[in-house]
C-alpha cells in the first residue's frame, strides 16, 4: 500500500525574523545587508537535513506574508497598528529571502490581502480533506487551532523547530487548557498585544481558559456574564462583549482561501545543487558553499545528490603556503575498539611515531573533578582513530561486562605517551581531559586546544559570527561533517543512560569520531594562526594558560558551609521583612518577582508616572526604571531593588555555593571558559565566582565565607587602576602618565585638571569621569551618575578632552579603525570584532561604539593578567614556593592560598610577576601597580 502523502508547510515569515534578530548585520560582496538571508538559509538547510533524517515529507512549501494590508485591517483598522515598521536594513533582504527559497527549488507562496497563517490554514485543510497528513513548521499559537484529526483519517500537527518538539492535541491542551477547536475562543478573550487584538481588558490566559472550560465557548461565556456575581470581570464581560466578538473574528484563520498553486505542485524531488550553489556564491556565503561542495550536510533528500569523494577543508589566506591535501570523509567503520594490551601498545607506538595525537576522554558525568573515567580515544590521522574502553558495564545487573583492559594497566601504558615532550597532544576543550586524567596521576603535556585556536582566529568575524567554537559547530563549518550527537548514543530525559552503559560498537563510533574530528580540525586551523596574525595571542597568551586554568579548577577553594547557611538564613529573614514592607506600600500582596505583577502595581494600581510597555504588553520594571523611581522618592521602588539584590545573592551564592561543594574534595570548583568573552577575559561558571559584589557590605560578607585551610591564609593580588594606566599608555596622555609614574592619586590629579581644586566632591566626580570616558559614555549617561544636567555633563566631557586631548584622539582613531576593519586589537594582537559598528539602527551602532572604545583597553588587561597567570607558578617554584596555590582569577585580581609563614616571600614574587607580565612582548610606558592583602578569608584579604 502506498504511503499516505505528507505535506509540510513552513511558516517562512517566522524564520525571517528569528534569523534577523539572531545574527549580526552581515553584508554580501556588493554591500547589501544579508544577515537575515544567511540565517534564513541556514535554518531552511537544517530543516531539510533534519527532515531527511526523519520520516520526511512527500510535499513541502514555504509560506510567507505578503507586504501590505490584510482583510483584517478592513474589519478593524487598528489591527497590528502597534507593530513598528520592519528594520531599515531588513527591508532589502525580503526579496533575497524569496530568492533563497527558490534556490532550494522549493515553492514560495504568498498572496495579497492574506497573511501567511491564512494560506497555511487553507492549504492544511485542503490537503487533509484529500487524506494527506499535514505538519505545520511553526510555533505560532494561532496555528494551533488547526491541530487534530480530519474526517478523512488524516491528521494535522505542528513542528516547533526552536524547541525541536511536535505539537499534537495534548500539547495544545497543555498550553491553553482547551482543545484546538476552542483555542480561538480563548484568544478572543485574552487578546493579543503584539497584533493589537483587543480582547477583554483584564482577562489573561488563565481567566480566559477558565471561562471557556466552564461555559463551553465564547458566546456562552458572554451570555452568562449578567448572572455572574458582581465583579470587575463581570463588568468587563458585559461592557466589552462586542470587542470579544470582534477579536474572535480577527483570530479566526481563513481556511477556504483560493490556493495560488495546486497541492501537487509541492511534490518533493531531489534538490538540484546548481541554483543553490549559484545563490550561495553570489552572496558570499562561503561556509555554506563549502558544505555544499563537500556533499556533507547538504539539503538533498536522497544521498545520491551531488556525491563527494573527499571533504574540502575550509579555505583561508595561505600567504604562499601550500594548502593541505583534501581529507577523506569520516568513516566510522574504520575505527578500532582497543580491548587488549597488545592492541593498545600498537596504537601507542603509532602515536609516538606520528608526534601529534588527538585524544578525548569519555566520562560518566560532566563534572571533571568527580566524574568516573569510562574510556579514552586516540587519533593519529583521518579515520585512523580508536577507542579504549576502560569503565563500561552492562545495562543492568544481569548483563555481561564487555572485555576491556584494566584501567590502571591502560593508564600506566598511556602515561608516557600523554606526558611525553616529544608528542603534541591535541584536544577540544582539553582542560577538561587534563583534569580528568590528573586525578589518575597522568599530567598531560604539551597540548594544543582546537577550541581556543578557533576562538583566537574567528571569534565574531564575518559570517563566522553565528558559529560557536564547540566541536559540532566546528565540524560542520570546517569539515562539512555532522557529528554523532550525545543524545543519539545515550538518550535524553528519564531514559538517558550513562556512557558506561553504551554498547562498545556505538561507543567506539561516537568517541573515536571525537578524536578523529579534533585531529582534522587541528590540521585545518593551526596553520591559519601564522597566516592570519594570530600566533602571538595564541602562543604567548592563551595556549600557556590552558594547563594553568585546569590546575586552578582542580584546586578549588574552601568555603565555610555553616557560615554560608547562617548568612542564607539572615538573607531569608531580611527578604521576608522586605516583602512585608513592599506589600504594605503596595496596599496588597503580590508576587514581587513577577515583572508583570510589579508593573501593574506600580503603574496601574499606584498610578506612578513613567511606565512604558514593551512588545509583550507588560510594563518594564528593570533596574533602570526602579532606580529612576527610587531617585524620585518612591519608597516601594527602593525596597524592590533591595529585595531583588538579596534574593539574587541568596539564590546565586549562599544557597548555590552550599550545593556546589564537591563531595570528593570538600571544596568549590568553578569552571573557567577561555572562549567566553569577546575581549578575551576568562568567564567563571558553575558556580560563577566573578560577580560577587565588591564594594558592598553584603558582598564582603559572602567573600568572608571563602576561607583558607587551617594553617593557611588567603592572599589577594589586584592590579590597581590597570584600565586607566593602559589608557594613559595607549592614548599617550603625558599628564596621566606622569601622575602614575609619581605614584600620585590619579583621581585627585584629574580633579585638579578638571576643577582646579581637589575636594572629596571633585575627586569623586573625577573618578566617575575617568572610568566613564573609557566606556564611551555620552552626556546623557554621565549626567545621572553625577547628578547634573546633560548640558553640565557635556561641559565636563569637553573639559576632560581639552585637558587630555590624547584620550579624545584615541577614541576617534579607535572608532575610525573599527568602522573600516570591523575589529579592534589589543596590544598583543587579539582581535575584537564589532559587526554592528556600522548598523543603521542607532541603538545598535552606539552600543557597538561604546564597546569598541573600551575593548582594546579591557582586552589588553585580560591579556596581561593571563600572562601573569601563566608565569606565576614557575616563578613561585623557582623561589621554593611551589606549594602556594593559585585558586581564582576575578577580572584584575588573583587569589592564592598559602601558609601564613610564606606571606612575605610569596607577595614579593607575585607582585614582580604581575608588574612585569606585559614584557618583553609589549613595553608599557606606565608602571603596573599591584595591591596585595591577606587574611583568613577572601573578604579579609581586601
Amino acid at each position: 500500500m502506498d504511503k499516505r502523502p505528507h505535506l509540510y508547510l513552513v511558516d517562512g515569515s517566522a524564520y525571517i525574523f528569528r534569523a534577523y534578530h539572531r545574527l549580526p548585520p552581515l553584508t554580501n560582496p556588493v554591500g547589501t545587508p544579508v544577515g537575515a538571508v544567511f540565517g534564513y538559509t541556514t535554518m531552511l538547510w537544517k530543516l531539510a537535513e533534519d527532515l531527511h533524517k526523519a520520516d520526511g515529507p512527500t510535499h513541502l512549501a514555504v509560506i510567507l506574508d505578503k507586504a501590505g494590508r490584510s482583510f483584517r485591517n478592513d474589519i478593524y483598522p487598528e489591527y497590528k497598528a502597534n507593530r513598528p515598521p520592519a528594520p531599515e536594513d531588513l527591508v532589502p533582504q525580503f526579496p533575497l529571502i524569496r530568492d533563497a527559497t527558490r534556490a532550494f527549488s522549493l515553492p514560495c507562496i504568498e498572496e495579497a490581502g492574506l497573511e501567511a497563517d491564512d494560506l497555511i490554514a487553507s492549504y492544511a485543510r485542503a490537503a487533509a480533506a484529500q487524506g494527506w497528513d499535514v505538519t505545520i513548521v511553526s510555533s505560532d499559537k494561532d496555528l494551533m487551532q488547526l491541530v487534530g484529526p480530519h474526517d478523512s483519517g488524516a491528521r494535522i500537527d505542528m513542528l516547533d523547530t526552536m524547541k525541536n518538539v511536535r505539537i499534537f492535541i495534548a500539547e495544545v491542551e497543555e498550553k491553553f487548557g482547551v482543545t484546538p477547536d476552542k483555542v480561538g475562543d480563548v484568544l478572543a478573550l485574552m487578546g493579543d498585544a503584539v497584533d493589537n487584538v483587543p480582547g477583554i481588558r483584564g482577562i489573561g490566559p488563565k481567566t480566559a481558559t477558565k471561562l471557556i472550560v466552564e461555559h463551553g465557548d465564547l458566546e456562552s461565556a458572554l451570555a452568562a456574564a449578567p448572572a455572574m456575581k458582581a465583579s470587575k470581570l463581570r463588568e468587563n464581560l458585559i461592557e466589552q462583549a462586542d470587542m470579544a466578538r470582534l477579536s474572535r473574528v480577527l483570530v479566526a484563520l481563513k481556511e477556504d482561501a483560493p490556493l495560488p498553486l495546486p497541492l501537487d505542485a509541492f511534490k518533493l524531488g531531489e534538490i538540484p545543487p546548481e541554483p543553490l550553489a549559484a545563490f550561495l556564491a553570489e552572496h558570499g556565503f562561503t561556509s555554506l558553499l563549502k558544505r555544499l561542495d563537500a556533499g556533507r550536510g547538504s539539503p538533498e533528500r536522497t544521498t545520491q545528490l551531488h556525491p563527494a569523494k573527499t571533504v574540502t577543508v575550509s579555505a583561508a589566506p595561505t600567504s604562499g603556503r601550500t594548502p593541505p591535501a583534501p581529507m577523506p570523509p569520516i568513516d566510522h567503520a574504520a575505527y578500532a575498539c582497543v580491548q587488549t594490551v597488545e592492541a593498545l601498545e600498537a596504537w601507542i607506538a603509532r602515536a609516538q611515531s606520528a608526534r601529534v595525537v588527538a585524544f578525548d576522554t569519555e566520562t560518566a558525568a560532566l563534572d571533571a573533578i568527580g566524574a568516573d573515567l569510562v574510556g579514552i580515544s586516540l587519533a593519529v590521522g583521518p579515520n585512523e582513530a580508536c577507542y579504549i574502553p576502560l569503565g563500561h558495564r552492562g545495562g543492568d545487573m544481569f548483563a555481561q561486562v564487555p572485555q576491556q583492559i584494566d584501567k590502571a594497566t591502560a593508564l600506566a601504558l598511556l602515561k608516557p605517551l600523554l606526558e611525553s615532550d616529544a608528542v603534541l597532544k591535541v584536544g577540544q576543550n582539553i582542560k577538561y581531559d587534563i583534569n580528568v586524567l590528573a586525578r589518575h596521576g597522568v599530567n598531560v603535556a604539551p597540548v594544543d586546544d582546537t577550541m581556543v585556536i578557533s576562538f583566537d582566529l574567528d571569534a565574531g568575524g564575518g559570517d563566522d559570527a553565528i558559529w560557536g567554537h564547540g566541536m559540532d559547530e566546528l565540524a560542520q563549518r570546517h569539515l562539512g561533517h555532522s557529528c554523532i550527537a550525545f543524545k543519539d548514543v545515550c538518550g535524553t530525559g528519564k531514559k538517558q543512560i550513562s556512557f558506561a552503559e553504551v554498547p562498545l560498537d556505538r561507543a567506539t563510533a561516537y568517541a573515536a569520531e571525537d578524536a578523529d574530528v579534533t585531529w582534522r580540525l587541528h590540521r585545518v586551523l593551526k596553520p591559519r594562526l601564522s597566516d592570519e596574525g594570530a600566533t602571538t595571542i595564541y602562543e604567548r597568551v592563551d595556549r600557556p594558560l590552558v594547563p594553568v586554568v585546569a590546575a586552578m579548577e582542580r584546586a578549588g577553594i574552601l568555603v565555610d558551609r555553616e557560615r554560608l547557611a547562617g548568612l542564607s538564613q539572615q538573607f531569608a529573614e531580611a527578604i521576608a521583612a522586605l516583602e512585608a514592607e513592599i506589600h504594605a506600600l503596595a496596599g496588597a500582596p503580590f508576587t514581587i518577582g513577577s515583572p508583570k505583577q510589579l508593573g501593574e502595581i506600580l503603574f496601574d494600581q499606584m498610578g506612578l508616572k513613567g511606565g512604558k510597555k514593551g512588545k509583550s504588553g507588560q510594563y518594564s520594571t528593570d533596574q533602570s526604571v526602579l532606580e529612576k523611581l527610587s531617585g524620585e522618592g518612591v519608597a516601594i521602588a527602593g525596597k524592590v531593588l533591595e529585595w531583588r539584590q538579596l534574593a539574587k545573592l541568596r539564590s546565586t551564592y549562599t544557597e548555590a555555593l552550599q550545593a556546589a561543594i564537591s563531595p570528593v574534595t570538600g571544596r568549590v570548583h568553578t569552571s573557567y571558559s577561555l572562549v567566553g568573552a569577546q575581549t578575551g577575559r576568562l568567564s567563571s561558571t558553575e558556580p560563577n565566582l566573578q560577580n560577587i559584589p565588591i564594594r558592598t557590605e553584603i558582598g564582603r560578607q559572602i567573600r568572608d565565607c571563602f576561607v583558607a585551610a587551617p594553617g593557611n591564609v588567603i592572599l589577594a593580588a589586584d592590579y590597581s587602576q590597570i584600565e586607566l594606566r593602559l589608557a594613559a599608555h595607549m592614548a599617550d596622555v603625558p599628564a596621566l602618565k606622569d601622575a602614575f609614574a609619581a605614584g600620585a592619586d590619579i583621581h585627585a590629579a584629574t580633579a585638579q585638571e578638571l576643577f582646579g581644586e581637589v575636594t572629596r566632591e571633585t575627586r569623586g566626580r573625577a573618578k566617575t569621569i575617568n572610568f566613564a570616558i573609557l566606556y564611551g559614555i555620552s552626556r546623557w549617561g554621565l549626567a545621572p551618575r553625577l547628578g547634573v544636567t546633560p548640558e553640565e555633563a557635556q561641559a565636563m566631557i569637553d573639559t576632560y578632552f581639552a585637558r587630555f586631548p590624547g584620550i579624545q584622539r584615541y577614541i576617534h582613531d579607535t572608532l575610525s579603525t573599527v568602522r573600516e576593519r570591523g575589529y579592534s586589537q589589543t596590544l598583543f594582537g587579539r582581535k575584537c570584532w564589532f559587526p554592528r559598528i556600522n548598523a543603521k539602527n542607532q541603538a545598535e551602532r552606539q552600543g557597538s561604539e561604546r564597546a569598541a572604545i573600551n575593548a582594546p583597553i579591557q582586552g589588553t588587561c585580560a591579556d596581561i593578567i593571563k600572562r601573569a597567570m601563566a608565569r606565576m607558578m614557575p616563578a613561585l617554584e623557582a623561589a621554593g614556593l611551589g606549594h602556594v596555590r593559585m585558586l581564582l582569577q576575578v577580572h584584575d585580581e588573583l587569589v592564592f592560598e598559602l601558609p601564613e609563614t610564606d606571606i612575605e616571600a610569596a607577595s614579593a614574587v607575585i607582585r614582580r610577576v604581575m608588574e612585569e607580565a606585559a614584557g618583553p612582548a609589549v613595553a608599557i610606558s606606565v608602571p603596573l601597580g599591584v595591591e596585595i592583602g591577606h587574611g583568613i578569608s577572601w573578604g579579609a584579604a581586601h
